[in-house]
């Protein structure tokens, strides 16, 4: 026989199935307030990222407007011929590059490597104009410390200690009143930019990736196989972007040769502002090489 439930027993149970349910609402509301808050954080964290991203692009693209709008505009000396017109060249090769976009916007990498891309085209740019400046450039550098200040000390040591020592010795070396300060942190930098590639892909490692691969007389791979085999490595499989790389290279290693009395010009004394710009086009070089040979996939 069926036990008889009183209407206060029974109240007190519809309260019991409606706490639970509420509780399981409540815990339910939580969970979506909780599951919406880290949605809503990723997605400030990506707009951030974007923002950011696009500031420091529209700010190259201005860079890149204003500094080919001044080297177009004023008449260039024999002595730095060969920087602008390797300026200029370079700028060729990044619009080339630039055309691709697409191609690169489905990886993480590819978006910095063509943000990098566009800073180093910039920079370029920059040098040849500040080379040809009587006064230098327009910026005032407060003090000598930017000159030896430094943040890629890290990354070279990573690579070997010997590059991060040549390095703090080519800042070391930098004053407005040295004649040869741009000749003695050329000749490291140089030797950075070389030992990077040397290191990053090997001979060996390259042939091996690319079997036809072209070589030097002493069956070496040449320097765009090399960029090649790092390019690839990093997933970025473009001639386009091995083109640019090869000649932002090639860019850096003629203004070095200028710089370090390559040519029938002397190498003469620079401002403080010139030694900063030739500094920061070097640094940023060899931050740009070091970032496509450690991104591996």
């Amino acid at each position: 026989m069926a036990r008889k439930i009183s209407a206060s027993q029974l109240r007190s149970k519809l309260r019991q199935i409606q706490n639970k349910n509420r509780q399981a609402v409540d815990k339910y509301n939580r969970e979506v307030r909780k599951v919406n808050r880290k949605l809503k954080q990723s997605v400030d964290q990506y707009n951030n990222q974007v923002r950011e991203y696009n500031r420091r692009v529209r700010a190259n693209q201005r860079r890149i407007k204003s500094e080919l709008n001044r080297l177009q505009s004023r008449k260039v000396s024999v002595r730095y011929q060969v920087i602008t017109t390797s300026a200029i060249s370079l700028n060729t090769h990044y619009e080339i590059l630039n055309a691709k976009e697409q191609e690169f916007e489905n990886t993480h990498f590819g978006n910095v490597f063509l943000d990098l891309s566009e800073k180093e085209n910039a920079n370029s740019l920059q040098v040849s104009n500040v080379l040809e400046s009587d006064s230098g450039s327009e910026q005032i550098i407060a003090d000598l410390s930017s000159l030896s200040h430094t943040e890629i000390s890290g990354d070279l040591e990573s690579i070997s200690h010997d590059l991060k020592d040549r390095w703090e010795g080519a800042l070391f070396s930098l004053s407005p009143r040295n004649p040869d300060a741009a000749r003695h942190f050329c000749t490291s930098a140089r030797e950075i930019l070389v030992k990077i590639l040397d290191t990053a892909a090997p001979n060996d490692a390259v042939k091996s990736t690319f079997p036809g691969c072209e070589t030097t007389d002493q069956n070496v791979p040449i320097r765009k196989e090399k960029i090649r085999y790092l390019l690839k490595r990093a997933g970025i499989i473009n001639n386009s972007a091995v083109n640019f790389v090869d000649e932002n290279v090639k860019n850096v290693l003629e203004l070095i040769q200028m710089l370090s009395g390559g040519t029938h010009e002397p190498s003469g004394k620079f401002s403080i502002n010139q030694l900063m710009v030739i500094k920061t086009r070097v640094e940023d070089a060899i931050t740009y090489l070091f970032s496509i040979q450690e991104h591996q996939i």
